[in-house]
């Protein structure tokens, strides 16, 4: 399996990637490991994950979600969903 995942990191930027194994992940994003942007924003929480069959699909999502603006994406971390009727305060 692949998961998508959204990371918040302490500066409440959000970091989104992909992976097969996301506690090993966002240790490895804590340890200073792989991705400069969490290494430059803060230690990384998981605040959405979801889950694919395949690379292409998770990686298809990623992209879709990267391309968001930011109420977007915390409406999909604090709804489910990005619907834009609901804004996040």
């Amino acid at each position: 399996m692949w998961y998508l995942y959204i990371d918040r990191c302490l500066d409440n930027s959000l970091y989104i990637g992909i992976t097969q194994n996301i506690d090993e992940r966002t240790k490895r994003h804590n340890d200073g490991y792989g991705s400069a942007w969490i290494k430059q924003h803060g230690e990384a929480k998981v605040v959405h994950v979801e889950e694919f069959k395949t690379y292409i699909e998770a990686r298809k999502r990623e992209i879709q979600i990267k391309k968001w603006s930011r109420i977007k994406k915390e409406n999909l971390i604090k709804y489910g969903h990005p619907n834009p009727k609901k804004t996040v305060k």
